[in-house]
């Protein structure tokens, strides 16, 4: 075969789910709801089998770096459209396109009561995948960039898909705020490397990696380098939801479930991960940078889950925990075990899209009721939910032999084997993790699947839906009112009537099967070769896909002490990470199940802590007064200093020179002759004068 991918191939993977998003978004009015679902699917359905065939190529050996499309030449700079794939790039397209295929069969189902916009919701979520897709195989920072900001954009469109909801609203601005904050720090970053490196594509970056590691940055005595790496790492922090630009993330979750699984699962949080991980040779040349990783990727990992055990609604629990394995990816990344966090990324990508989409199929069947206190005892209504719930569950905690074990042990063991400045704090932060996410995980399973049924009675006084309820128990007709957060229309069935949960249709069901199947076994099927074996062995720009220096070793020790998934999925039983799991689950247990009077009672003793959870540490308030305020001056302060002093000051003083100068004119404009052939001959003897000086000289 040949070692060089066909191009062809790979614009077609690129371009399917962009061509199924246009069609869907122009035409999707003409041809119909059945149609505009049938050709978004079949798009990314292409993408995701050819992405396997590339994948497969890839393990042969195969590659591709080559520039598609010239842009633009300003000097020596080239702005190009490129693609580079190798065995990470590959991988990625691979997840990406499986759990956004399984998302738009998935929302077939969801979406079916939709009167309006189901025609725009498919285009949305197929354009989201294409910009995912040019971020994942691009081979410059300029592409880099666009796909990085187009999914940005599709994601503030998708989270405020119900644009008549004002918490909606607020959701998606907030995430482009947020974001737009991080992005500026990742622009920083690529104009820096552009500056010093003269070039935007990856190879001609890193063929200068050892020069600017060498510079520093100017007027400082700071590495050029470290900078570049902080401002990069600080657009990652935005996108990937790091500590402290964390808050648009679980606001998302006003966006459909089945975007909240496309976000949050294998596609735009993770962006930030894969690139760190593709710039990984620039990152090993800074350990000041690698420290600064580390550090926010465990205050992450450690205090986003704590918030996690305070949430009542189902999906803001799911997406919390998203938070934290996304802390967990970036202690990863911070301790130089690059091929660790790119493989609790493809692990967490499954099991996470299948717990969202297992929330998904909860509220579905409670009438579109979010509120885990009027949940209970589903487990006999909704069997198939249960039952992949319960393995997304187990996944997600790290139980030994699921696929987040492998991943989720191997980073605890990559940090502690790591030296450098703030592992140790780190190793805390991921061992205490463990439990944190155990309670939470399984505090939700309980409340959801088993004990009492809630939602038979009343609603549980403080919950959304009881709190509308009270407020419009009655509308003018004396008809029960809808429920402001029933996004598809339908009667809330549940103000304070009874209604009995049911399992949902095929369409549902099918994708929550399909994900859990590699939530079970992808773990120990990928763990030998893409941790210890040659998977990331043969780079395309770089000597090696993922660049791992020699003076950070814990890969290299974690390999020695390695012997199959069994093994380690044996050995686990000792370890404290498995019995900390296991005393969260048991935790758990005991106070969602069996003494539900507890937590109230605990609730009561610890308010203060339980308010600064609730409160979210409060971060939320800071990040309106700095950021949204601060936009808002900002833009206030453009709006009268800038544009209606300056832009508005200069178009109204030329209108009225303009006008006083026509003022003057108009004086000489009397309609006399004699008065115009006057002024023809002070004309003439001033042109004379000047040409008999002129000539003098």
């Amino acid at each position: 075969m040949s070692m060089t991918l066909n191009e062809n191939l790979l614009l077609v993977i690129a371009l399917a789910p962009l061509a199924g998003s246009l069609i869907a978004g122009l035409f999707g009015w003409k041809i119909g709801r059945k149609a505009s679902h049938r050709v978004t699917i079949l798009s990314v359905m292409i993408s995701f089998v050819l992405s396997c065939v590339v994948l497969l190529d890839v393990m042969q050996g195969a590659s591709f770096n080559a520039t598609i499309y010239e842009w633009m030449t300003v000097g020596p700079l080239k702005m190009e459209i490129g693609f580079l794939v190798d065995s990470l790039t590959a991988m990625m397209m691979v997840i990406v396109t499986f759990v956004s295929l399984m998302v738009h069969i998935y929302t077939i189902g969801y979406m079916a009561d939709e009167k309006v916009g189901y025609e725009r919701f498919f285009s949305y979520i197929s354009l989201f995948t294409f910009s995912m897709l040019m971020l994942v195989m691009s081979n410059n920072f300029l592409q880099l960039f666009f796909g990085w900001e187009a999914v940005g954009l599709v994601s503030y469109l998708l989270i405020g898909f119900y644009f008549t909801r004002p918490t909606a609203i607020y959701a998606n601005m907030k995430a482009f705020i947020v974001n737009r904050v991080g992005d500026f720090g990742f622009l920083l970053g690529i104009g820096l490397l552009l500056a010093f490196a003269g070039s935007l594509n990856y190879g001609d970056v890193f063929a200068h990696r050892t020069e600017l590691a060498a510079m520093t940055f100017p007027g400082t005595d700071w590495g050029l380098l470290t900078v570049a790496c902080i401002c990069l790492f600080i657009g990652a922090m935005g996108k990937s939801a790091q500590f402290p630009l964390h808050v648009w993330l679980p606001d998302s979750m006003e966006g459909p479930t089945p975007i909240s699984a496309l976000i949050h699962a294998a596609t735009m949080v993770t962006a930030g991960i894969f690139m760190v991980t593709r710039i990984s040779p620039l990152f090993e040349l800074s350990d000041t940078a690698l420290s600064f990783v580390t550090v926010i990727g465990a205050i992450t990992a450690l205090f986003m889950g704590f918030l996690g055990v305070v949430q009542n609604d189902i999906k803001r629990v799911v997406a919390y925990s998203t938070l934290s394995q996304l802390g967990y990816m970036t202690v990863a990344l911070g301790v130089s075990a690059y091929p660790v966090a790119v493989f609790h990324l493809a692990t967490h990508a499954f099991f996470k899209a299948l717990l969202f989409l297992g929330a998904g199929s909860v509220i579905i069947g409670m009438h579109h009721d979010q509120d885990m206190r009027n949940m209970g005892g589903l487990r006999k209504y909704m069997p198939i939910t249960w039952i992949t719930s319960l393995i997304g569950s187990l996944a997600l905690i790290g139980t030994p032999f699921f696929a987040g074990f492998y991943s989720k042990d191997s980073i605890i063991d990559a940090v502690k084997a790591s030296h450098i400045a703030g592992s140790g704090f780190a190793y805390f932060a991921v061992v205490a993790s463990v439990f944190v996410t155990a309670l939470y995980s399984f505090r939700m399973y309980f409340m959801v699947f088993h004990g009492k049924e809630r939602f038979r009675g009343p609603k549980h006084p403080e919950s959304p839906m009881a709190i509308e309820a009270a407020a419009h128990a009655h509308d003018s007709h004396g008809h029960d009112s809808h429920d402001s957060h029933d996004a598809h229309g339908h009667d809330d069935h549940g103000h304070g009537h009874a209604h009995v949960p049911h399992e949902t249709p095929w369409v549902i069901t099918l994708p929550l099967i399909l994900l859990a199947i590699p939530s079970v076994i992808i773990g120990a099927i990928a763990i030998g070769p893409m941790l210890f074996g040659d998977f990331f062995a043969h780079g395309v720009v770089f000597d090696k896909v993922i660049a791992i220096g020699d003076n950070h070793p814990a890969l290299h020790e974690m390999a020695e002490e390695f012997h199959g998934w069994f093994a380690m999925g044996l050995h686990s039983v000792s370890g404290l990470p498995v019995w900390l799991a296991l005393a969260g689950v048991v935790v758990s247990w005991f106070l969602y199940w069996k003494r539900t009077d507890l937590p109230g009672v605990i609730k009561q003793r610890f308010l203060p802590i339980y308010n600064l959870l609730d409160n979210k540490y409060y971060l939320d308030k800071i990040n309106d007064a700095v950021f949204a305020k601060g936009a808002v001056a900002i833009g206030r302060g453009l709006w009268k200093e800038g544009d209606v002093a300056v832009i508005d000051g200069i178009v109204n003083g030329l209108a009225k020179f303009v006008g006083w100068f026509a003022g003057v004119i108009r004086f000489l404009q009397s309609g006399y002759i004699y008065h115009y052939a006057f002024a023809m001959i002070i004309g003439m003897l001033g042109l004379l004068t000047l040409f008999v000086t002129l000539g003098g000289k």
